[in-house]
């Protein structure tokens, strides 16, 4: 079984406990029927806008063993607060230039 990191939005920690996120990683639903179950290593946020703390969590995902990071559904499509995060490509792509050819990346979770 692959290991998973996954990196929410700040903004949503409060009414969002990620029940859904590890429901789809451990079922391998959602996004992760791209790489099947998987055991999530760690659940952080991203630090706040605009994503300025996501490449250094996403390395330290990495580093305590993720193979697949994925950004939270909150990020990417909003859920569950219907505004999807306008800094989405940019933290995406920082993370990608900085651990992607180490992981998978998703780009949600459910």
């Amino acid at each position: 079984m692959r290991k998973a990191g996954i990196i929410r939005c700040q903004q949503t920690e409060d009414i969002c406990p990620g029940t859904t996120d590890f429901k789809c990683a451990a079922a391998g639903k959602g996004s992760f029927t791209e790489t099947g179950p998987v055991e999530i290593v760690g659940f952080v946020s991203c630090g706040g806008c605009p994503g300025k703390r996501a490449v250094m969590r996403a390395e330290e995902l990495v580093a305590r063993g993720a193979e697949v990071i994925a950004l939270a559904s909150c990020i990417k499509n909003g859920n569950p607060v219907g505004f999807p995060c306008p800094h989405a490509e940019v933290m995406k792509t920082a993370i990608l230039k900085k651990v992607g050819e180490k992981v998978k990346f998703l780009d949600y979770t459910h």
